[in-house]
């Protein structure tokens, strides 16, 4: 069968499928059984082997296997054990392996993110209505599709309206294609001119079909050059590509103090041998070893984090973003209101009658809501006593009000049928249908008020502007509704020879409440240096009123038009811009100008959006947000984030959620960096001073990666602090350092190593053992770091945020003082750590050493040393 070249009915009878009814759902459980899921064959996922031994391409991890190889030439040369290199590797290889788990629970955490966000399709089964997963359609699926959405399988077109698909992916043909399901195709005609053909992975740009699927998966023309569909690889986030920098610096700065000390150790007369020993301890000492894993696993438990908050991440970089952003754009409807449009008022021309809907309105009441009702897409369907609204809210708000006034949808469309239309799009702000009402041919127009009465010739215009100016005034949403009678329907309706002649019929007004955590969100916003701003397609009136009751227009703001917007010039808007809170009537196009207005002053910009043209704006912007109940797929897929609940508080929640994850970040980069630059102070001090070195390799990596690994992830893990929304938005290029963080690890550092050497002293001039000095030191410097994870949670004092309230870092540091503990007091793995056995009074003394860091931090946050950046 060639679907494209075959006679429609034809078709249908081979797939044995009637348009109306589509296909049973027992039939298409059966059909999926035989032809599999509708999924394009993904890469070959990489294996255990192989990602355990791209573990080891990191530089750091080189370095400290390097490190293992001098350790163990050193060994076999002066012929003792080879606990250390052997320790060493263990650990490396003990890293590698976590490094793949890791990996393994962030590919399962994309795939359950991938299917939250899965594409789905709208198909007729059974007789009914209904949206699925793209992945279950099958052969002879009756799919319905519109502008906006992605096309979910290869498909010949039942019925069309004013179609157009975006086809570049499969064509490279940058203009729209158009479809027409009357089209008579050759057999042997090239893809970009099957007209009445529709095919997957490409975009319905305009208008509206049904069609009957005739090929999914990798049987579709997307399947057959499948690679072209390749997912894209995941690069690095800016942080993580500035951490991986600055791994390599510390790498170089290791070798390079490696090399002072082969000078220092040369003049002194020390042994060679000796002299390598040490070096490799500070290389070790020097390198973060768990820093960028860590980090990875801080930033996967922020994103999930998200996910339970309705907001899902697409793009890594945009959880950073998130907590720089200084201006919201925000849609009114579904976003900042309930997107449940309920029609509440009526008003119809000629007659001068004002109402309110009730459930029996007078007869010309009726009539207009007959009228644009037939004018509607939407439906509202009642299933076990639910209330069901399919397509657009507006529409389905006039759809149920003609319902409440016992005009049910699928009667009017049997007894007034649908003979053409010209489906709304947001540039000309109509939509037209032509019914056959009473033998007649009507032209039935409705859309925005002041767009409609432009083209009506006839009817009481003026008393419907003073009718939609008080309904608007009221925070209602209006819409006009006009009609004319034609003689002869024609064969391509466009707007210039149906939208113009009219008698303006009526107004309706609805109105979509404001959520009622919206003015809460948009206090929040405020008090978080954050600039609201509202941006839609309603009347500037209605637009007003709501932005008002939600706190968003306040005395001294300034609500504008599309049309005053487009006769400002780029200079004047630049000076107007921070005083703008409302833009109405404003088109897709105005939406970039409105990002790039707040771009230039330096702002960070988070734009909603729901519609294909929506899409320039939302990668314009510096955070894009998708909508994801009434959000197109190519919204979403132009987005950095998904909203699944419409919802403007998720946003805010969103931003609040990105301040927290940086916070955490500068946390746990403070904490594990603290801690090598003790370390590297302490190997180095000690070198100059005894030359000797307090701490081998091996504890210098049990600390790194074991020691302080478990609480650095559970720093991670800490709550969001609850003055977070109270700060101004960081600055988008601020550094991880910046607000004297830099300056705070390196005086950490510096209290370690004194502390790490007092230790070492206490245990050397107590016992005159080289080893119990080092057991000392070791103990002084693993129980100093679970102390200062403690310290790290917060600017605030633990007195203020509860000391033990973060239970994961509890249970964290219990799980590394039991490691520490076995190292110490079990006879054979203290010796294979090259530590021994010490009395009461110095593991005392090691736990009072220990515990300075806490006074000392607690001291610097009271007295202001350690404070918000902001």
């Amino acid at each position: 069968m060639i679907p494209h070249h075959e006679d429609l009915a034809a078709i249908l009878k081979h797939l044995l499928v009637e348009p109306e009814q589509g296909l049973t759902s027992a039939e298409a459980k059966r059909r999926l059984a035989e032809y599999g899921e509708n999924k394009l064959q993904e890469r070959k996922t990489k294996t255990i082997v192989q990602r355990f031994f791209e573990q080891f391409s990191d530089v750091m991890i080189l370095i400290l296997i390097a490190a293992a190889v001098v350790s163990f030439v050193i060994a076999c040369y002066e012929r003792e054990g080879f606990y250390e290199p052997i320790l060493i590797l263990l650990i490396v290889v003990l890293n590698a392996i976590m490094g793949v788990i890791q990996e393994s629970k962030a590919e399962k955490a994309l795939e359950a993110l991938k299917s939250l966000s899965a594409p789905h399709a709208r198909v007729i089964r059974d007789g009914m209505q209904t949206i699925i997963e793209a992945s279950q359609l099958v052969p002879g699926d009756i799919i319905l599709v519109e502008a906006g959405d992605f096309i979910p399988a290869d498909a010949r077109l039942i019925t069309s309206a004013s179609l157009k698909t975006e086809e570049s992916a499969l064509t490279g043909e940058s203009v729209s294609s158009e479809k027409d399901a009357a089209a008579a195709v050759a057999k042997d005609a090239p893809l970009g001119d099957r007209h009445n053909m529709i095919y997957s992975g490409c975009v319905v740009s305009y208008g509206r079909a049904s069609a009957v699927t005739t090929a999914t998966g990798m049987n579709t023309e997307m399947g057959k050059i499948a690679n072209l569909l390749a997912g894209e690889k995941e690069g690095q986030t800016p942080l993580q590509e500035k951490l991986a920098t600055l791994g390599k610096y510390l790498g170089m700065g290791a070798l390079s103090i490696c090399g002072v000390i082969f000078v220092i150790g040369l003049i002194a007369g020390m042994q060679i041998m000796e002299i390598f020993m040490i070096s490799v301890s500070l290389a070790v000492a020097a390198i973060p070893e768990g820093l960028p894993a860590i980090v990875t696993i801080v930033l996967a438990i922020g994103v999930q984090r998200m996910v339970k908050r309705n907001a899902i991440i697409r793009k890594l970089p945009a959880v950073e973003t998130l907590g720089s952003a200084s201006v919201i754009c925000s849609d009114k409807t579904g976003t900042l209101t309930q997107n449940r449009m309920t029609l509440t008022r009526a008003f119809v021309a000629n007659e001068s009658i004002f109402e309110d809907i009730v459930e029996d309105n007078s007869p010309a009441i009726k009539n207009l809501l007959r009228y644009a009702a037939l004018c509607c897409d939407g439906k509202v369907v009642f299933e076990n006593g639910n209330e069901q609204h399919i397509g657009d809210p507006t529409e389905t708000a006039i759809v149920f009000a003609a319902h409440k006034n016992g005009m049910h949808k699928e009667e009017l469309e049997e007894r007034y049928p649908r003979l053409a239309e010209i489906p709304f799009d947001s540039e000309r702000k109509l939509m037209t249908t032509v019914n056959r009402i009473d033998g007649k041919n009507i032209v039935i127009v409705k859309g925005a008020f002041d767009v409609l009465v432009q083209r009506c010739v006839t009817g009481d215009v003026q008393s419907g502007r003073e009718y939609a100016d008080k309904m608007s005034r009221q925070a209602l949403r209006v819409l006009a509704v006009g009609y004319k009678e034609i003689s002869e329907v024609p064969s391509e309706p466009v707007p210039e020879l149906l939208e113009n002649g009219l008698t303006f019929m009526g107004l309706v007004g609805m109105i979509d409440p404001p959520r009622p955590e919206a003015r809460e969100a948009v206090s929040l916003c405020r008090q978080a240096g954050i600039k609201p701003v509202m941006i839609t397609g309603d009347h500037i009136l209605t637009a007003s009123a709501i932005a008002k009751e939600l706190g968003i227009l306040r005395d001294g703001d300034d609500a504008v038009t599309g049309s005053e917007l487009a006769s400002i010039s780029d200079t004047e808007f630049d000076k107007r811009v921070r005083n703008i809170s409302v833009y109405a009537r404003v088109s897709p196009a105005d939406k970039i100008r409105i990002v790039r207005a707040w771009q230039r002053q330096e702002e960070i910009v988070a734009m909603t959006g729901d519609g294909v043209n929506d899409a320039p704006a939302l990668k314009a912007a510096d955070i894009g947000c998708a909508m994801g109940i009434t959000g197109t797929d190519v919204a979403k897929g132009a987005a950095d984030m998904t909203l699944t609940d419409d919802n403007f508080a998720t946003i805010v929640e969103a931003v609040r959620e990105g301040r927290g994850i940086f916070d955490n970040i500068r946390k746990v980069v403070g904490y594990l960096l603290g801690t090598n630059i003790g370390e590297v102070l302490t190997v180095f001090l000690a070198m100059l001073f005894w030359k000797a070195t307090p701490l081998l390799a091996v504890h210098l990596l049990w600390i790194n990666l074991v020691t302080d690994g478990l609480p650095a992830i559970a720093l991670g893990m800490e709550q969001v602090e609850g003055d977070v929304m109270t700060r101004r938005p960081k600055p988008k290029n601020e550094g991880i350092f910046a607000g004297g963080l830099g300056l705070q690890v390196v005086l950490q550092g510096v209290m370690f190593a004194v502390l790490t050497l007092i230790g070492f002293i206490i245990g050397w001039e107590n016992t005159g053992s080289i080893t119990a000095a080092r057991t000392m030191a070791f103990s002084v410097l693993a129980l100093t770091q679970l102390v200062q994870a403690f310290n790290m949670r917060s600017v605030h004092s633990l007195l203020r945020i509860g000391a033990f309230s973060n239970k994961t870092l509890c249970l964290a540091a219990g799980t590394s003082l039991v490691l520490i503990g076995i190292i110490l007091f079990i006879p054979p793995i203290t010796s294979v750590f090259s530590l021994t056995q010490l009395t009461a009074g110095m593991y005392f003394s090691a736990v009072l050493l220990a515990f300075v860091p806490l006074p000392v931090m607690e001291c610097a946050k009271k007295f202001g040393l350690i404070r918000q950046r902001y």
